[in-house]
């Protein structure tokens, strides 16, 4: 069973491209699509007892190596623009696959906001992914934040490709602005963007932008690919738009819990492997195995940033 809660509207008994009420959706295996006859719930402000108590079991994993407390490990991942329900899903599950080969024992469940299938429609995905970010914070990690407890401590992950980046630190702005949810105690622990579509100077140490994203997160590891021609600011959807963190990295200097992770001679060194990848500089993660073990090490936390045995040093830099 695949897990995913969106906030798309329905239409004519199928999910649409704008902004809608909550649905929490439990997808068989044997589904090629999310549609509204998955849900659970509909309309709702807060993540259902019953789908939350399945998404804890499958996230049991082990226990706290300094508690000895059972522990719990849940990655929400975050899809970008130009990203229908379909392709939100084949990625869910390719994240899902990669990361248990690797070892990780949690659960990966998904945050679908409204995204269309068009490349063109970068604007409106914008706005709407501007429009449906607090749900990931006020539903999605709140809701499991008031679920921890003795019997079982929760980590919660978040891994967010292109436009998603940019829903998770509004996500975060948002929130601690608001006192209902700033008041609460909520945090994740790792925090992964994947060809992250948000400016590289706003992830900077200091900028008001992301301080909510660094204070709720232990660390922030920034995947970047300076091959991303999505990201390239010569492309058309996107004149005008400031150098990105998942081409650039994040623009010195970082904050002390950010990690840089440059793909690049990693991507190009495999390129020709890519070649059946629809827009492979930019979606290469999901179909790497590297990658998914590197990412895997990292939501386990159990080693330095530096000791990843995935990645390469050269003096201050990190490469995959």
């Amino acid at each position: 069973m695949d897990y995913i809660f969106t906030v798309r509207r329905t239409s004519k008994g199928a999910f649409t491209a704008e902004p809608g009420r909550t649905h929490f959706l439990e997808v068989p295996e044997s589904a090629t699509d999310i549609s509204p006859d998955q849900a659970i719930s509909r309309g709702s402000k807060k993540i259902p007892d019953s789908w939350a108590r399945k998404i804890m079991v499958e996230a049991r994993s082990g226990k706290n190596p300094v508690t000895g407390q059972p522990r719990g490990d849940i990655v929400i991942y975050v899809h970008g623009f130009n990203t229908p329900t379909k392709v939100m899903l084949e990625r869910h599950r390719k994240l899902q696959a990669g990361l248990k080969k690797h070892g990780f024992e949690g659960c990966v469940i998904s945050f679908d906001w409204p995204s269309a299938s068009m490349a063109l429609n970068y604007l409106e995905d914008r706005s709407d992914a501007k429009s449906t970010a607090r749900y990931l914070v006020d539903v999605g990690i709140a809701g499991f934040a008031d679920r921890q407890t003795q019997e079982c401590e929760i980590n919660l992950h978040i891994i967010a490709h292109s436009m998603g980046a940019f829903v998770v630190r509004e996500a975060f702005d948002d929130a601690d602005d608001r006192p209902g949810i700033a008041a609460k105690s909520w945090s994740v622990s790792q925090v992964l963007l994947l060809s992250g579509d948000v400016s590289a100077g706003s992830l900077e140490a200091g900028n008001p932008k992301s301080s909510s994203l660094y204070r709720h997160c232990v660390r922030l590891t920034n995947y970047h690919n300076p091959f991303d021609g999505a990201l390239s600011l010569s492309n058309v959807k996107r004149v005008g738009v400031a150098p990105r963190a998942g081409r650039v990295g994040i623009r010195s200097p970082e904050p002390s819990n950010a990690v840089n992770v440059d793909c690049g001679p990693h991507f190009k060194a495999r390129k020709a492997s890519f070649e059946d990848i629809p827009n492979a500089s930019h979606t290469w993660y999901f179909f790497d195995d590297t990658f998914m073990k590197d990412a895997a090490a990292t939501i386990q936390g159990d080693v330095d940033r530096k000791m990843i045995e995935t990645r390469r040093v050269e003096g201050d830099k990190l490469y995959l």
